[in-house]
Parts: structure tokens; C-alpha cells; sequence
């Protein structure tokens, strides 16, 4: 493995993590400059979100909690299995799964789909697949779930 390899896969690992962290305290704009300017996310119950500003306002929705009706207290996101597919020395793809925590335990689970770019020698997401699996009844994502 060459260098260039490792540091690219390190900084794959850091963005999923910061992304976790950032969302988890609800720091929008330092997930905002995870993404690169033409990013697409795309959510369960959704159209893809095109763009780092309409991803940012996406994000806005979800840290204000939004009309679920369940009062958000904890907020922990966990990923695990993370496998990343180097391509070349400017493109990734990478999928890892998600456990959600809230106040009540586990929330909900899934897995992230990605593809990354590196860009002026910073890697980023370009588009992020999200996909739930499963969910608690009564919970945030069940919640959050039928607010569309």
C-alpha cells in the first residue's frame, strides 16, 4: 500500500467521523464542509438533496427536531464496519453501517452508501446513501418517520 493510499483512507474515516460528531451536536455548518459544493445526500421518504446549501438546510430541519413531537435530549450516531474502496488517487466509495442512540437507547439502524472526492487535497463527500433498516417504535426515527 503507498502512502498516498493511507492518508486518503484516514481522512475517509475522519470526514465519516466528523460527520457523526458535527451532526450529533448539531454544528450544521461544519457538516456543510464535509460535502463538496455539487453533493447530493439522499434520505428515506425524500428526493435527493442536491447542493452543500440545500444540505445545510436540510440538516437545520433535523437539529431543530423539526414537528416529530419527540423531545430529542441525546443524540449519538455510531458507525462500524466501515469499508472503503479506494479507486484512484482523487476517488473513493465506502459503506459502513449506523446505530442511532437516543435518551431511550437504541433508535435506529442502517447503513451509509458513499462516494468521495478529494479536492485541493481535502477528501469529501460527493454523495451520501442513506438507508434505514430498522427502527424503535415509538422512538425519534419512528417519529421523524412519519413526518416525512
Amino acid at each position: 500500500m503507498e502512502h498516498w493510499e493511507l492518508v486518503a483512507r484516514e481522512s475517509i474515516r475522519d470526514i465519516v467521523a466528523r460527520y457523526n460528531s458535527n451532526g450529533d451536536s448539531g454544528r450544521v455548518d461544519a457538516m456543510r464542509a464535509l460535502f463538496l459544493p455539487a453533493a447530493t445526500l439522499e434520505v428515506p421518504g425524500r428526493a435527493p438533496i442536491d447542493g452543500i446549501d440545500s444540505i445545510r438546510e436540510f440538516f437545520s430541519g433535523v437539529a431543530d427536531g423539526g414537528d416529530s413531537g419527540f423531545e430529542l435530549k441525546v443524540l449519538q450516531h455510531h458507525t462500524a464496519t466501515h469499508q472503503i474502496d479506494i479507486i484512484d488517487e482523487g476517488r473513493a466509495s465506502g459503506r459502513c453501517y449506523f446505530a442511532v442512540y437516543t435518551q431511550l437507547g437504541l433508535d435506529h439502524w442502517g447503513r451509509y452508501v458513499d462516494e468521495y472526492r478529494c479536492r485541493d487535497g481535502q477528501w469529501k463527500f460527493l454523495r451520501r446513501v442513506v438507508h434505514v433498516d430498522g427502527f424503535t417504535p415509538g422512538g425519534w426515527g419512528d417519529a421523524r418517520r412519519s413526518t416525512g
